[in-house]
């Protein structure tokens, strides 16, 4: 689909390319307003949004817990999905060119989605998160199969001057041989960035290596916390 021109924010793509680059995260500034966050967190009691609800304290994720939504997706969310994809596939495509990885992405979500759904990666992968106080999210990377798309994008949709403290989106950079770095990402409600999902290229003086990364929340300390995420990989 293509998405409406309205719903998708302009972004400064040199200052996000060059950040992902150097940081392995790059932040959006605001991406969705108020109202919009708002709609998105008043779907959360509507199972039919969804089709799948994870507690984070069963499988050893945390504390807390999340949904995936359903087909078809909400429409900011798609929209979204949609029209960021297509101006981080060649960001992809060249963190795996400077990785010596032979995958590259289609230009557009929906001829990278057919690749997912012929290996049965069919099932849709944005999701909603609600952290309460003492709830937080163990650091992570969200790989669903063969099919793999680097970078991904969370979006706060909580007022962190009002409605909750704590929660900071915490990531780890693994690099070889040497021990990790960690980056803390301050967010306001409505604004987002983007992340690395797994591996990417970093550049050192004798060429590029490839780091690892990971991420997490860090412990709400009181109130309520929702974020929206925004993987463009389907799942297994």
């Amino acid at each position: 689909m293509n998405a409406p021109k309205k719903m998708v924010p302009e972004l400064d793509w040199g200052t996000v390319t060059r950040d992902l680059d150097e940081f392995g995260v790059a932040s959006t500034g605001q991406i969705l307003d108020e109202k919009d966050c708002r709609a998105l967190r008043g779907l959360y009691s509507d199972d039919r949004h969804f089709r799948s609800r994870i507690v984070m304290q069963r499988h050893g994720f945390g504390a807390g817990e999340y949904k995936y939504f359903a087909n078809p997706l909400p429409p900011k969310i798609d929209a979204l999905r949609h029209a960021f994809y297509e101006k981080l596939a060649p960001v992809g495509n060249d963190w795996n060119r400077r990785m010596g990885l032979d995958r590259r992405y289609p230009e557009t979500l929906d001829a990278f989605l057919v690749q997912c759904h012929a290996d049965n990666q069919s099932r849709p992968t944005p999701l909603l998160l609600k952290y309460g106080p003492g709830d937080y999210n163990c650091l992570h990377q969200d790989v669903y199969g063969k099919h793999l798309f680097p970078i991904q994008l969370v979006i706060l949709l909580s007022d962190p001057a009002t409605e909750f403290e704590g929660g900071e989106l915490v990531l780890t950079e693994q690099r070889p041989r040497m021990q990790s770095r960690a980056e803390v990402v301050p967010l306001r409600m409505g604004h987002g960035a983007f992340f690395a999902v797994n591996d990417r290229p970093k550049a050192g003086s004798r060429g590029d290596y490839r780091v690892k990364m990971r991420h997490g929340v860090s412990r709400v300390r009181s109130g309520e916390r929702f974020t929206t995420g925004i993987i463009f990989h389907d799942a297994a």
